[in-house]
């Protein structure tokens, strides 16, 4: 995992030192002892954080110092703070298998969730998913649990699926709840009708809320046809209402099975980037992708020599929902940045990648400008291989 590993002794320590890079890395140092534990962390600049944990003591500081205990360093230079950060993870969780967690301290992210799993399936939030293969279905990460309620409760006002937790006996002798007093769930409904309305939440958070735009828009051009002008103005409302509600949508938002893109990353080589592919909310590790071709390549577009790359790693895949979680985490922390290094682009409904868009994202994270803009009228151009805005 990590792939540098150097002697340290005392007497030779400045040999060391400039043996390091004054890079980011993530590092590891061992003692004599195997049963010792280890010193894990990451550093923006690794020889610097070496030199004050392995130099010489200074007198009357509090300062750790583990010179006399440390035999090995182990460690990986890195291009970002992301790739630090999951790296990082890697290694803890391999070193620390029964206290990793409470090292990291990860906020697990929010998501929606449909219980399909219920004869009578409804809609809750939540930052814990359960077994890999079941019936449940979820949508995120979002921000934070609040963003996650707003955007569920707004989305359901335009449905009749129930927002009761109680398992349910439906009786047409039952008065039903508030919800459904107010017309907005099916009070005695049979389980046709049930099933319905439960494919059209699904369809709605499975498209990002197009299906229903579709839907609406569709009934208020025939009602307008058939001269049916109260309803076609009732239904233009709800078009205008659903507006603000997907607005406040972000991209990353999808179905977890269905979350599947690619992260561009600064790279510690020279003359590259990171690529690193995510499958159904699962990192994979780190892919350089070399800026200039080599000679046999010279006749490949730069957007094959991305698929070639991203197509020599096979996709991965959890272990078990823990990781999942602990993997949208680190992603979701990365994503929801006010200020964030890289850039990410997601697969469409038919898991086809933006390619021009990442080739241009490539350009754009190798000579550190800013991400794209979604705005209109920008004019983008490739040179020796690498996007430019003109």
């Amino acid at each position: 995992m990590l792939t540098e590993r150097l002697e340290f002794v005392a007497e030779r320590d400045a040999e060391t030192f400039a043996a390091v890079q004054a890079a980011p890395a993530v590092f590891l140092l061992r003692g004599d002892d195997p049963h010792s534990e280890p010193y894990v962390s990451k550093s923006a600049n690794l020889r610097r954080r070496l030199v004050r944990l392995l130099g010489a003591p200074e007198e009357r500081t509090k300062r750790l110092n583990l010179r006399g205990r440390v035999r090995w360093i182990e460690y990986t230079a890195t291009g970002s703070d992301f790739e630090s950060g999951f790296l990082l993870y890697k290694v803890l969780r391999a070193t620390f298998p029964k206290t990793y967690s409470n090292r990291l301290r990860l906020r697990f992210a929010p998501f929606v969730k449909l219980h399909m799993e219920n004869e009578f399936p409804r809609a809750s939030v939540t930052t814990r998913l359960g077994r890999l293969n079941g019936r449940s279905v979820y949508y995120g990460p979002f921000a934070s649990r609040v963003a996650a309620e707003k955007f569920a409760n707004d989305s359901l006002d335009f449905f009749k699926m129930r927002r009761c937790v109680e398992d349910l006996l439906p009786d047409p002798a039952f008065p039903g709840c508030i919800y459904s007093e107010m017309k907005m769930c099916l009070k005695g409904c049979s389980d046709e009708e049930y099933a319905a309305e439960v494919t059209r939440v699904r369809n709605y958070f499975d498209s990002g809320g197009q299906s229903l735009q579709r839907e609406l828009s569709l009934e208020r051009d025939a009602a307008s046809s058939n001269l049916e002008f109260e309803n076609a103005a009732a239904l233009h409302a709800r078009v205008e209402k659903l507006a603000p509600v997907l607005s406040q949508l972000p991209e990353i938002v999808h179905r977890l099975d269905k979350l599947t893109g690619v992260m561009v990353q600064p790279s510690f080589q020279a003359e590259a980037v990171g690529l690193f592919r995510i499958d159904s909310g699962f990192i994979s590790d780190a892919i350089t992708f070399p800026i200039q071709t080599s000679e046999h390549a010279k006749s490949q577009s730069m957007e094959a020599r991305v698929q070639e790359s991203l197509a020599a790693v096979a996709a991965g895949h959890a272990k078990s929902a823990l990781e999942t979680m602990e993997h949208l985490a680190i992603l979701k922390r990365w994503y929801y940045r006010s200020s964030r290094v890289g850039e990410i682009f997601f697969a469409d409904e038919k898991a086809g990648l933006p390619m021009r868009r990442i080739v241009r994202g490539i350009g754009r994270v190798y000579r550190g400008e800013t991400p794209e803009s979604t705005g209109e009228g920008v004019k983008t151009t490739i040179k020796n291989g690498i996007s430019e805005n003109g």
